[in-house]
């Protein structure tokens, strides 16, 4: 079966971005992330710096409707160079109204609301936020009140 993840990239805060979602959706990592310290030594490939060996190497996180929401923090040490932008959104389509305000408003708390949950002119309720780690989500629900 094909299925669809979202994975996103953070400098050094992936755990708190993915402790902080799991609340949001009441739910637990399929399995235990993997860390830097994880991985195995290798012939000629640098020592991972301390500082970067407790950093998550992969997490992976059930969401809504079996979609795996998916991250990595991305050291500098192993030559990564993150700059948030504005290109990804997670559309999230909740069953009803009311776990669209919830998951709506957990998301959007210490964040930005960018279009408040309204009912929109293609007839669903519709809203849009930016949480506190900078990652978008839409929200697009088609119950009618």
């Amino acid at each position: 079966m094909s299925t669809v993840s979202t994975y996103l990239n953070f400098t050094r805060d992936t755990e708190a971005a993915f402790d902080f979602y799991k609340t949001v959706f009441n739910t637990e990592y399929i399995h235990p992330p993997m860390r830097f310290g994880d991985i195995p030594a290798q012939e000629g490939a640098p020592e991972i710096p301390e500082s970067d060996r407790k950093l998550i190497m992969h997490a992976e996180l059930p969401i809504l409707g079996g979609h795996m929401l998916m991250g990595t923090d991305a050291p500098e040490s192993m030559g990564f160079t993150l700059h948030q932008g504005n290109n990804v959104y997670i559309m999230l389509q909740p069953d009803t109204r009311e776990e669209t305000k919830r998951l709506f408003n957990a998301l959007a708390t210490g964040g930005i609301v960018e279009q408040d949950l309204q009912d929109m002119f293609w007839g669903d309720y519709y809203g849009s936020c930016k949480d506190k780690f900078g990652v978008q989500w839409m929200f697009n629900c088609t119950e009618k009140k």
